[in-house]
């Protein structure tokens, strides 16, 4: 028995559903951070595109409201004098929009500076509008000159270039940050197959040590017990309900083991309680009969008497001998050695111990079914053994000049032997484990050929009946089970 304290198989399949629970997280966990960098830097790569979109489009429509500015003030451009508040309407909603998507306080004073800086250029520029003088010829001059227009737009550039330039910085440590995920991501992307496989690897040992092999030995010891083998002892360990399995069994097979040798023990005394009056029986009689003989034989008058008595002691002395030997036979355990033997084979063996006999009666043996070739599982020398203790009952019983039908029938699951005599008919019903059949009607018959063929019958699980038929004489019925292996059938 293991010293330590198992664990239980609720337990047990609870750490395993947490290791697999931890897999799951583990694995979310790394998909989430992945998808929330991707999700993340996409959206910011996307914003920090669209605000240099935006201020492009700003500086753009900057330059052209300036160009409208002008041909509105030189050449006196209606259209221009329309487009020019459009301008300014749609750079006031385009900061707003940069403020919008604005995300750090760099960001927030760049953009105010650069708005401030247009909003210098825009008051320019509405003087300009608003100055009644301003289409004399110096004014046009003066406007036409490039470094006027440098000037007035210089300090937005500067600041534009400012605003690009943090822009830029943004995008490039956006970049920087997406080279290192993607250097790192082929050593953390294996990072959840690592754990499944140690996960497995563990869960794995722990239910092969825990359960399955203490469970296969159970299964073993089970079948070991279920063979008898009653003695046989289950190792107690493994998780508590496998070990409390086996050290059920084990109770189990050792309650067992009392019962049957208390009832081995009952069956002793009971077939010692039936066997004595029979040894008893079968030996006071011919031991009675050979002390009246030798009474006889001390006053014999003449060699004839003494020959007569001394012949009849010999003669009971032998039947005697003949029949402790068949019942020291009878009583020896018999231990089948199995092989696989055609079904008329076995009734053709016994015949031929009995062909003297047969001729000497001039009996007829009549086959039936003797074209049925089927292999039994049977120690072919214990069969031929009840085969033959069984004819030679009927050969016995049979008148001279009369016939024995031997026949054969298969079914499915078995094979039919059936023996019919021409006898009387026996004079009492053989049962199984019975020594008392009755008298024997034969001159040397010992009363235990019957008996042997029961025994060896139901050694090897067939059945065997007995049937008198009046006015036809005894038939006896085996019932062989057929093996369904493929070496039992042919």
């Amino acid at each position: 028995m293991s010293l330590r304290h198992p664990k239980s198989l609720k337990n047990l399949i609870f750490r395993h559903e947490i290791a697999i629970l931890f897999l799951v997280a583990v694995t979310g966990l790394i998909g989430g951070v992945s998808a929330y960098f991707w999700q993340h830097n996409s959206a910011e790569s996307v914003r920090i595109n669209s605000m240099f979109y935006l201020t492009e489009q700003i500086r753009g429509e900057l330059y052209a409201q300036i160009q409208e500015m002008i041909r509105a003030r030189i050449l006196e451009d209606e259209r221009a004098l329309e487009a020019y508040p459009e301008y300014s309407r749609s750079i006031s909603e385009r900061f707003n929009e940069l403020r919008r998507r604005s995300r750090s306080r760099q960001e927030d004073i760049a953009i105010q500076e650069l708005n401030l800086s247009y909003r210098e250029i825009q008051g320019d520029m509405n003087k300009i509008f608003d100055d009644p003088y301003a289409a004399n010829r110096l004014t046009r001059i003066q406007i036409l000159n490039p470094a006027f227009g440098q000037q007035m737009v210089g300090k937005f550039e500067n600041r534009y270039i400012t605003f690009k330039q943090i822009l830029s910085k943004q995008h490039e440590k956006l970049d920087e940050t997406l080279e290192m995920w993607t250097k790192f991501a082929p050593f953390v992307i294996p990072i959840p197959l690592i754990i499944a496989f140690i996960i497995v690897f563990y869960t794995r040992q722990v239910m092969r040590s825990d359960f399955i092999k203490p469970l296969a030995k159970i299964i073993k010891g089970a079948g070991e017990i279920r063979h008898g083998k009653l003695d046989y002892h289950i190792e107690e360990e493994g998780v508590e309900e496998v070990s409390e399995l086996a050290k059920g069994i084990n109770s189990m097979a050792e309650e067992l083991a009392e019962s049957r040798d208390a009832l081995l023990e009952n069956e002793r005394q009971a077939a010692l309680g039936s066997l004595i009056p029979v040894v008893a029986h079968n030996i006071r009689n011919p031991l009675a009969s050979i002390r009246a003989t030798a009474q006889l034989l001390e006053h014999a008058e003449n060699q004839e008497e003494i020959s007569e008595s001394s012949h009849a002691i010999i003669e009971t002395t032998d039947r005697l001998g003949r029949w402790v030997s068949s019942l020291v036979s009878y009583l020896h355990p018999l231990k089948p050695i199995l092989v696989y033997v055609n079904a008329p084979d076995l009734i053709n063996a016994a015949l031929s111990l009995l062909n003297s006999k047969i001729d000497e009666k001039k009996i007829e043996i009549i086959k039936e079914g003797w074209d049925i070739s089927q292999l039994l599982s049977v120690d072919s020398d214990l069969m031929e053994q009840a085969f033959y203790c069984l004819l030679a009952n009927a050969v016995d019983a049979s008148p001279i000049s009369s016939s024995i039908k031997v026949s054969l029938a298969k079914t499915e699951d078995y094979i039919d032997f059936r023996i019919l005599d021409s006898g009387p008919g026996l004079p009492f019903e053989p049962t199984p484990g019975n020594l008392e059949p009755g008298p024997s009607t034969k001159k040397f018959g010992t009363g235990l050929g019957i008996p042997i063929a029961f025994k060896i019958c139901q050694k090897h699980g067939w059945e065997l009946n007995f049937n008198v038929i009046d006015g036809q004489g005894t038939e006896v019925k085996i019932i062989a089970p057929i093996d369904k292996t493929d070496e039992g059938n042919v």
